[in-house]
């Protein structure tokens, strides 16, 4: 009698064309790779982890995010400054 194995729902991997390394994302920032680990540790950035070497990955869409956030940010200075 053959074995059945049985499916276990695990979500599907990532496509890691959506992930920057830590390089990649430091220089996307304008942040040093120091810094950006420093963001980890202290829970500012979640990295996950590749799947094979486990080094950090950085999800672009949130990095974008925080690009924006600056931004926004910059912008609102910059108002206030000339009011």
């Amino acid at each position: 009698m053959a074995s059945k194995t049985m499916a276990i729902n695990r979500p599907a991997p990532p496509s890691l064309s959506e992930y920057l390394t830590v390089r990649k994302a430091a220089q996307m920032l304008g942040v040093s790779v120091s810094t950006l680990r420093n963001w980890d540790r202290s829970g500012k950035l979640k990295p996950v982890r590749h799947p094979v070497n486990g080094y950090r990955l950085y999800r672009l869409k949130e990095l974008a995010d925080i690009l924006t956030a600056v931004d926004r940010g910059t912008r609102s200075d910059d108002a206030a400054r000339t009011q």
